[in-house]
């Protein structure tokens, strides 16, 4: 068996994470790429929460990615577009670190890192276990987030603490995970296709597996985007639960799950309710899921090559 220090670049079993890249290192890599994935596209993320928000008041109601940014930047200011980043920042690390980690395990035990090989099962189950597990720890900090992107947030909450603790206070720990369930029917098929088209997509252009930069960039743009027009419906019924407790509207307020959510935005808006802020969802997790993939394969390169040094 040939030594690590004489292992040459383009001979890295790339895709043989144990045990050439370790737990901690997986989670690390996992960590950057979330911060980098989320902070990237934050303010567009901000313009899709507004459009996707069940509001009575036409005053508050957004339509169109250029207008709304136009509108919220010329009428709160420009940083209100980076209101709640605090909350994405503080959870997205730990619960992208799960995720990676997870996701690699997972699929390490089902046979998903041979060379050259496509393994359908592993890379969906792996995708769906990294987000039950990662979610878990997200939603309260995205319920943080979310709460701090609506309209004229910073006169109710200072800070990513003072909503954490206005929610709690006034609508119970419940709050932070009132749209888990829906969050889960949304990321799980999410995560699942995004995974299952990456590792299609990557295989097919890159058969080797080794490091390839233009591959994972190009192949996290497009599974990602497929996987999020596909899933926008849930997402906006998570938003929906997410922004209730700061709800004027006594109806939204009330809505406690995702089929009272579904009944009243068909109610209201119809099949086309379902699909608010499918542009904006769609151009935030193109270039959000090309930055995390790209920024965790050059992480995992990075370990996988001191590694193979020491």
């Amino acid at each position: 068996m040939t030594q690590p220090n004489a292992i040459e670049e383009e001979d890295y079993d790339y895709e043989s994470l144990p045990p050439n890249f370790s737990l901690i290192q997986n989670m690390a890599a996992g960590a950057f790429a979330g911060i980098a994935e989320h902070c990237a596209m934050y303010p567009i993320d901000a313009v899709k929460t507004r459009m996707q928000i069940v509001n009575s008041n036409p005053s508050a109601v957004y339509h169109g990615v250029i207008q709304s940014t136009y509108r919220i930047a010329s009428t709160e200011g420009i940083f209100s577009l980076w209101r709640g980043m605090s909350s994405v920042i503080a959870g997205a690390g730990p619960a992208h670190a799960v995720y990676f980690a997870t996701y690699e395990a997972v699929k390490h035990l089902m046979g998903g890192n041979k060379v050259g090989e496509h393994h359908f099962l592993a890379a969906a189950t792996s995708g769906a276990c990294a987000t039950i597990a990662s979610d878990a720890l997200m939603n309260p900090f995205d319920v943080i987030k979310q709460r701090m992107q609506i309209q004229n947030s910073a006169k109710m909450y200072r800070s990513m603490l003072d909503c954490a603790k206005y929610v709690y206070r006034n609508e119970g720990l419940g709050a932070f995970y009132v749209s888990y369930p829906t969050t889960l029917s949304m990321t799980v098929p999410f995560t699942a296709l995004q995974f299952l088209a990456y590792e299609s997509i990557s295989t097919s252009m890159n058969p080797t597996k080794k490091y390839d930069p233009a591959t994972h960039c190009l192949a996290g743009a497009v599974a990602g985007g497929f996987a999020a027009a596909l899933t926008t419906p849930m997402d906006v019924i998570k938003t929906m639960l997410q922004t209730r407790g700061a709800a004027q509207d006594a109806e939204v307020r009330a809505v406690n799950g995702f089929v009272a959510g579904c009944k009243l935005l068909y109610r209201r808006e119809g099949v086309k309710g379902f699909f608010k802020g499918l542009k904006p969802r769609v151009l935030t997790t193109m270039p959000s899921t090309a930055i995390c993939w790209s920024a965790y394969e050059a992480s995992k390169a990075y370990f996988i090559h001191q590694n193979s040094q020491s």
